[in-house]
């Protein structure tokens, strides 16, 4: 079975980079048969779980030192090196290392530059706008934004959830990429865990993650742990976002948060005139977006798909709020769909429930009594300790 990692890699040379597959598999280390079997899956290959070590794995510690000194070295000449040490196992495993590590290091010149050809790359990040939205019911949640940035033109776009899982930064991500209206060659992103499997070395996307970077054809750059000026583009704009967007303002949602700041977008920061860029930000960014490349006609699926329990009283949580099933499925696992807006649940891949997405805490969703419609859960009123439901007007 391949790697995601291995199948967005292909994708992104074939189909972004036009490279023919002799040259690809080459560079990949792999058979060119292996290359065309890639390319012939349109989605990414299902995880599998790792074995549980391999003669390489004590040898690793010593692959990277060699690499920080020079990120070029071939396999040929790193495996004589671990020879000497006692590595008995084969080229093969050492170069799927290699591909996986080297550009942790390779990637350092690139990250150097303080220019940027139109296209060429783009920076993403989470804000912490410290904005508290209502959400219904007299509740409020605090808003956070994913803000990508193209630091040829320094357009920007900004998508907002109420968390920073790896669940809101799916959406959130392709929502940026929609209205910056293509893709950049590269992007850079932090080790935040959203993104990057927590405390892995080297740092690796999650799978997820990797497999909607390769639906978009982008070259992920991941940056050294402690590195914000790495990817200050989108910190001097989430700065500008800070003083220029938010004071004065009030939400009475999420939506009309996002809707004031599109609005804002265009009438304001697309207008104004960056002196670094030399121009009107609008008018550069209408010049890269000719060199970006273009969305697919088929956006990669950024639902979160997971497995929950039933309860015995019939409900399945998702994250903060209980979503009730038809009656008999107490006890049993069952599977989820979770996007922004609903939440889908499945048995054996047939649909038993669809539910509008809630943000509003302790929420019982119960569309058997009020179909598309939410159930609030009130605190005992009196010593009684009895709950009280209370249908939404």
């Amino acid at each position: 079975m391949y790697e995601v990692h291995d199948w967005a890699e292909v994708h992104r040379l074939f189909h972004r980079e036009e490279w023919a597959k002799t040259r690809i598999a080459e560079k990949l280390g792999m058979s060119r048969n292996t290359v065309s079997r890639l390319l012939e899956l349109s989605e990414p290959p299902r995880y599998e779980r790792a074995g549980q070590g391999s003669k390489l794995d004590p040898f690793k510690r010593s692959i990277l030192e060699m690499l920080k000194e020079d990120a070029r070295a071939p396999a040929t000449v790193i495996i004589e090196h671990l020879r000497r040490d006692g590595y008995d196992g084969g080229i093969t495993i050492l170069k799927e290392y290699l591909h996986q590590v080297r550009p942790l290091f390779v990637e350092v010149e690139a990250r150097q530059r303080t220019s940027y050809l139109p296209g060429e790359i783009g920076h993403t990040d989470w804000w912490d706008t410290r904005v508290w939205v209502p959400v219904g019911k007299g509740v409020s949640r605090e808003a956070f934004g994913l803000v990508t940035t193209l630091p040829h033109s320094a357009a920007h776009a900004a998508v907002f959830s109420f968390s920073k899982t790896m669940a809101d930064f799916l959406p959130a991500f392709s929502g940026t990429l929609l209205r910056l209206g293509g893709v950049s060659k590269k992007m850079v992103v932090d080790r935040d865990s959203s993104i990057v499997v927590p405390h892995s070395r080297p740092a690796r996307l999650h799978d997820e993650v990797a497999a909607v970077f390769g639906g978009f054809r982008i070259r992920p750059v991941i940056l050294g742990a402690r590195r914000p000026q790495s990817k200050g583009q989108v910190e001097r704009t989430i700065g500008y976002l800070e003083t220029s967007f938010l004071p004065l303002r009030r939400f009475d949602g999420i939506e009309d948060l996002q809707a004031q700041h599109d609005q804002w977008a265009s009438e304001v920061a697309f207008r104004r005139y960056h002196r670094r860029v030399g121009a009107r930000v609008g008018d550069a960014w209408r010049v890269e977006r000719g060199f970006l490349a273009p969305l697919p006609d088929r956006f990669p699926d950024t639902d979160l798909h997971t497995e929950v329990r039933v309860t015995k009283d019939g409900f399945c949580r998702v994250g903060d709020v209980d979503y009730s099933v038809p009656p008999g499925l107490s006890g049993r696992r069952l599977q989820v769909r979770i996007s922004t807006t609903e939440v889908v649940v499945f048995s054996e891949g047939t649909e038993v429930a669809r539910h509008r997405r809630s943000f509003v805490p302790r929420m019982w969703c119960w569309p058997q009594l009020m179909p598309g419609r939410c159930v609030w859960l009130e605190k005992p009123s009196n010593d009684s300790g009895q709950l009280t439901l209370r249908y939404p007007t």
